[in-house]
């Protein structure tokens, strides 16, 4: 689903952020990015979601070379994605239904299709009876679940998320963590950024670390910190 062929990313000030990183990630794969502030994740990240360019080599994503793109197929691409941050990014002053609703709006979904997709993610995510909640009205962990149903609601193929436990306690954030799971289990392909060694390592998914830019690890089933498989 994700294919990095020897691809850097050199920002303008000169940093290279990402240096010659392949590896490749199937269908219905769990995999964890990992690594320290300023290693490359976040600009790994960016890659996939065509936010940053590549500078050099080259990314495919669902069996298309998304490497030179045109701006305005990005939309359709990111399509394919739901993408979850730290910071739940949902709009203050819209209902749990009318932020997750809006993910549709987007791609011009017709009102049907909204009113039937919209309960059945907020479903998913067991917020049913807060469908008419505003986010100042959720814990953290309740807000970060609008914003997943939010990346479920168009049936992407893959999950995109970046540091999403950050912001949340730990019970909370295994909360979150089952829930990905759970998402994963029924064949859409996650792709998580994060800090948190005690998540990575209780998981036992595939790991890929990045260390200055470089993939320094890639290993199917290892902890945060155990050595290259």
């Amino acid at each position: 689903m994700i294919e990095f062929k020897n691809v850097s990313k050199v920002y303008s000030t000169g940093t290279e952020a990402v240096h010659n990183a392949t590896f490749s990630i199937e269908k219905g794969e769990f995999a964890f990015l990992v690594g320290t502030s300023g290693s490359g994740k976040s600009t790994l990240i960016k890659l996939i979601l065509k936010e940053e360019e590549a500078s050099k080599g080259n990314i495919i994503i669902n069996g298309k070379d998304i490497t030179y793109l045109r701006q305005k197929r990005v939309p359709f691409l990111r399509r394919s994605m739901g993408v979850v941050f730290q910071d739940f990014r949902l709009l203050p002053d819209k209902t749990v239904y009318d932020n997750v609703a809006f993910a549709m709006h987007i791609i011009k979904a017709t009102p049907k299709y909204i009113r039937r997709q919209v309960p059945t993610a907020i479903s998913l995510v067991g917020l049913s009876n807060k469908s008419k909640m505003y986010p100042n009205e959720l814990s953290g962990g309740e807000q970060q679940r609008v914003a997943i149903a939010r990346a479920l609601v168009n049936n992407p193929s893959m999950i995109i998320a970046d540091e999403p436990t950050g912001n949340l306690d730990p019970e909370t954030a295994w909360d979150i963590m089952n829930l990905l799971n759970e998402i994963n289990a029924r064949g859409t392909t996650v792709v998580m950024a994060t800090h948190a060694e005690s998540i990575v390592n209780k998981m036992k998914k595939r790991v890929i670390r990045i260390n200055n830019g470089i993939i320094v690890r890639d290993d199917k089933k290892g902890g945060y910190n155990s050595e290259v498989q």
